[in-house]
C-alpha cells in the first residue's frame, strides 16, 4: 500500500552553498564550485573538482558525516517537532563501487546521529545504490508512513567522488573531464536531505514513482543495443502512478553528470513517450553547479523543485526527476505542488 506524500523542508551542504537558500540561489544564477583540487589529471595539471569548502578540514569518514548532519539538522530548523520522531533513510554510494568514502553505513548513521544530536529512530535505514538511491528511498519512506511506523521519514543522501580511490579508479577509466576527455564528469560531494511526511504538510507533493534497470547499462558487456528501455520503463511507471501523459510535464529536473551515455538515456526516454502536442520544456541538473555528487543528487534535485516552486521560479508543474546509476538502476518520480500551470522562463 502506497499514500500520497509531502516534502516539508529540506536541507544541503554544496560546492556552491551551506545550505538550501543559498545553494538553490547558486544553481539557479548557474554558478558552480569547480575548482583546482589537491589531486592529479590525466596529465600534470591538478584535477578540477566540487569540493564542499566546509569550515573545518575534517576528512574522511568525519567529513562525511559532518555533511550529511548540516544537511539533516538544517531540515530540522523548519520543522522542529520531528526531532525524535522522525525515521532516517540514508541514501549512500554503491557498495561495490571503487573509492566510496565510507566503508561502514551503520558507523556513519551513528555518527551522523551523534553529530546533530538527534538518536537514530528505530526504523531508520540504508539504501547504498549510488545516484538513484533517493527514489528506492522515496518508495520505502512512503510505504512507511503509510504502516504508522513514523510520522516523519527523512532520507538524506550523501556521497563524495573526492576520494583518492575514486579519482584513480575513474581516472583510468576515462570518465572523469580532463583537457584530453570531453566526455567525463567532474567529481563531486555533497548532502542533501528532504523531510517527507503524509500528504497534506508540506507544498510539494509526490504523484508516481517508477524504478527500473537498464540492460544496457555503461559497463554491460554483452554489447546490446542501447534503447533507453530501462529509464523509459522508469518514466512509464512514474507517469502512470501519477495519472498523466508525458506531455503534461513541466519541466524535469535529471542527474546526467556530463557523460554522453546518460543524456543519450534522458533523451531516449522523453522522446519514446511524447504523445501529441508537446511545447517546451525545460531540463535542468545540478550536476551543473556542483558536479557528480552520488547518492546525494535525488534528495537535491527534490530540494531543488521545492525552492523553486516556493519562489515562483520553477519552469512547470508538475516535474518529473530522474536519475540512474552506473550498473543500470533507473528512477524517476513525479512531483506536484498542485498548480499545474506552465511558466515561459526560468
Amino acid at each position: 500500500m502506497s499514500i500520497p506524500i509531502d516534502i516539508v523542508s529540506i536541507g544541503m551542504v554544496t560546492a556552491v552553498g551551506l545550505d538550501a537558500p543559498s545553494a538553490c540561489a547558486a544553481m539557479r544564477a548557474r554558478l558552480d564550485g569547480f575548482q583546482e583540487t589537491r589531486f592529479h589529471g590525466s596529465g600534470s595539471e591538478w584535477l578540477v573538482g566540487a569540493p564542499v569548502p566546509l569550515p573545518r578540514n575534517w576528512i574522511g569518514e568525519k567529513r562525511i558525516a559532518h555533511l550529511a548532519a548540516g544537511a539533516i539538522c538544517e531540515a530540522f530548523e523548519a520543522v522542529p517537532e520531528a526531532r525524535g520522531r522522525t525515521a532516517l533513510i540514508l541514501c549512500l554510494a554503491e557498495e561495490v563501487r571503487p573509492g566510496r568514502p565510507t566503508a561502514d553505513g551503520t558507523r556513519l548513521l551513528n555518527l551522523i546521529a551523534e553529530i546533530a544530536e538527534c538518536p537514530p529512530h528505530g526504523r531508520s535505514r540504508i539504501v547504498a545504490h549510488g545516484r538513484p538511491s533517493g527514489h528506492v528511498a522515496l518508495e520505502q519512506a512512503r510505504r512507511m508512513l503509510a504502516a504508522g511506523e513514523a510520522p516523519y521519514v527523512m532520507i538524506a543522501g550523501v556521497d563524495s567522488y573526492l576520494t583518492a580511490g575514486a579519482v584513480t579508479h575513474y581516472l583510468a577509466d576515462n570518465r572523469l573531464l580532463t583537457p584530453d576527455n570531453p566526455n567525463g564528469f567532474i567529481p563531486g560531494e555533497a548532502a542533501a536531505a528532504v523531510l517527507c511526511a503524509r500528504h497534506g504538510a508540506g507544498p510539494i507533493r509526490l504523484l508516481g514513482l517508477g524504478l527500473s534497470r537498464e540492460a544496457a547499462y555503461l559497463y554491460n558487456h554483452a554489447d546490446l543495443p542501447f534503447r533507453g528501455d530501462g529509464m523509459t520503463s522508469a518514466y512509464r511507471a512514474a507517469l502512470a502512478e501519477a495519472g498523466i501523459e508525458m506531455n503534461g510535464i513541466g519541466y524535469r529536473i535529471s542527474d546526467v553528470i556530463g557523460e554522453s551515455y546518460f543524456f543519450k538515456q534522458s533523451a531516449l526516454a522523453s522522446l519514446r513517450l511524447v504523445r501529441g502536442h508537446h511545447g517546451f520544456q525545460d531540463f535542468w541538473s545540478p550536476t551543473e553547479s556542483v558536479g557528480n555528487v552520488g547518492a546525494a543528487v535525488v534528495p537535491l534535485m527534490a530540494g531543488m523543485a521545492m525552492t523553486a516552486a516556493r519562489k515562483g521560479y520553477d519552469a512547470g508543474d508538475p516535474v518529473l526527476i530522474e536519475a540512474s546509476g552506473d550498473d543500470g538502476a533507473c528512477g524517476a518520480a513525479v512531483f506536484t505542488t498542485g498548480k499545474a500551470r506552465r511558466r515561459s522562463n526560468r
